[in-house]
């Protein structure tokens, strides 16, 4: 079998494949018409963030099994294509998470202490001792915006230089924050009483620009900002006005909303209270060798034994249980991803109820795909149908599965209940014929609909012209509706709506969707897509 190594990656990648009795071609920097014409001679494809795996050269490729990403993010490749034709997708998510945790206290020390701008002030002949008075960073707090995986070594690290930590994340439960020891506060008060912040969260529809002119105008004069986790987190133009007027002491980003970036593609380089690399948070020897092991032994185990791991889009089980339960792996899959989009709160537990035939099979892989539903919409490509258990058991998530053979609605149902401390929500869901994944409960609502794509959720009241009224106002806003659910509560009069939509609908039009008469609420969604 042939793989194709079409980015740069570290040698021990390459050494490995061949040393399990692969075929590897190294070809970098292949434009896309290139790499469409030869990949159909290729069985696996290693890729770095260069290489865009998009659909038409997944359609070209005849032969290929498996697409395996040397780190985590997977924003190159389009994994529904890639699904619907039966390609693996793997990533390596654990490779580089210290060296990014490394990279962003880096970061923070070389702010405070003005070394770029004390390094280029000597390079240009001068000596300006008194220019560049710094501080420390004993005994002062750092902020950290998401406190997962690389938030909790960035976490344990600077405790060891005697800060105090404080940390935003409204996904993690509470018993999990204070073994780490840090003490968990809300977005706008880790603005007011850190000294540094430093934010290590995913870029999904709900942090994008989550930072922004209200959180920067809450920070002290004198704080510092640093972003080493993903571009669009924050809103580069609020940051560069908030250093431009001296409204915070300075910043020190290691990615951007675009890039590569240059002067003409953000202000921010013409100040001097900002600081910047151009996206080094895995860039070191041990993390691209970390890396291009894991996805090169885990490619040659898929190649050659069948063996599944950190795939994103394939659970790991035999193709004699794929057969039975693939629909329902399907199903748990988007009602986890469902749930946490629903939800308030950190999750404390999850309830997994299987009825019906359904209770005598196999039902973990469906548990898994609920799981790693559930954590998809808050760490993204960082989650998979390995590490999901491994991420609920980090976080302190009780898993509880129970089954009944008895089922009085539907031959088979899959009731799933999450508890947060906030509340909870319970989702129900079949499958309808063969393959048609259905949501048929959601809380005390009763509906038939499918929990795929962009999505609409409306509370409303039960009066004639909601439905004309929001139907109107998304086709004047340029959505188009594919499929509508209704359910309804029998001892109250408020309905829900679901809608499938073509396209995701955008923050202004839902703006407008809730100041609808007798609209209670209204949820943009985006669940995992159903391949037919």
């Amino acid at each position: 079998m042939k793989v194709l190594i079409s980015d740069n990656l570290a040698p021990i990648g390459e050494e490995i494949l061949k040393k399990a009795g692969l075929e590897v071609d190294v070809n970098t920097g292949l434009p896309p018409e290139e790499l469409k014409a030869i990949i159909p001679d290729y069985d696996g494809l290693v890729i770095r963030s260069a290489t865009k795996v998009r659909e038409d050269i997944i359609e070209a490729a005849t032969k290929l099994k498996v697409v395996g990403r040397a780190g985590i993010g997977l924003d190159n490749v389009d994994i529904p294509a890639a699904s619907e034709k039966g390609i693996v997708v793997m990533n390596a998510p654990d490779g580089n998470a210290t060296t990014a945790a490394e990279h962003a206290i880096t970061m923070m020390m070389s702010l405070a202490r003005n070394i770029p701008q004390a390094t280029a002030s000597m390079k240009a002949g001068k000596w300006e001792k008194k220019n560049f008075m710094g501080r420390e960073v004993t005994g002062k707090t750092l902020g950290i915006v998401g406190i997962g995986r690389i938030g909790s070594i960035v976490a344990n690290r600077v405790q060891g230089l005697q800060m105090k930590v404080i940390a935003y994340d409204p996904f993690m439960p509470e018993e999990l924050v204070q073994k780490l020891g840090v003490e968990r506060v809300e977005l706008l008060e880790l603005a007011q009483r850190s000294d540094f912040i430093s934010v290590h969260t995913p870029l999904t529809k709900d942090t994008h620009h989550l930072l922004s002119t209200d959180f920067f105008a809450n920070m002290k004069k004198d704080a510092m900002f640093i972003d080493c986790a993903r571009g669009g987190v924050l809103d580069e133009e609020a940051l560069y006005e908030a250093l431009k007027e001296g409204r915070i002491a300075g910043a020190a980003l290691d990615v951007f909303e675009k890039e590569p970036t240059t002067l003409e593609g953000t202000p921010l380089l013409s100040l001097d209270s900002f600081i910047c690399t151009p996206h080094l948070g895995a860039s070191t020897t041990e993390a691209q060798e970390n890396v291009a092991s894991a996805i090169a032994e885990q490619m040659a185990d898929y190649l050659l034994k069948g063996a599944v791991r950190n795939a994103v889009n394939v659970p790991s089980v035999s193709d004699e249980v794929l057969a039975k339960i693939g629909p329902y792996i399907t199903l748990g899959e988007m009602l986890g991803s469902l749930h946490m989009q629903i939800a308030r709160g950190s999750v404390e537990e999850v309830n997994l109820e299987f009825s019906g035939e359904l209770a005598d099979q196999d039902t973990g892989p469906v548990a898994v795909a609920f799981l790693k539903g559930l954590f998809t919409p808050i760490l993204q490509d960082a989650v998979n149908f390995v590490n999901a258990p491994l991420i609920a058991k980090e976080r302190g998530i009780k898993v509880v599965e129970a089954k009944t053979q008895q089922s009085s609605d539907f031959t088979n149902l899959v009731r799933i209940t999450v508890k947060t401390n906030e509340g909870s929500n319970m989702l129900a869901g079949t499958v309808f014929g063969k393959q048609e994944p259905r949501l048929v409960r959601l809380n005390s609502f009763c509906l038939e609909a499918l929990p795929a794509g962009p999505m609409l959720l409306v509370y409303n009241k039960n009066v004639p012209g909601v439905i004309g009224a929001l139907g109107t106002t998304l086709g004047e806003g340029g959505v188009n509706i594919s499929r509508m659910t209704v359910g309804r509560q029998q001892v109250s009069e408020q309905n829900i709506i679901l809608l499938n939509t073509d396209t995701q609908v955008p923050p202004e039009l839902l703006s407008q969707v809730t100041q609808l008469d007798h609209i209670d609420s209204a949820m943009a969604l985006q669940l995992p897509v159903h391949a037919a």
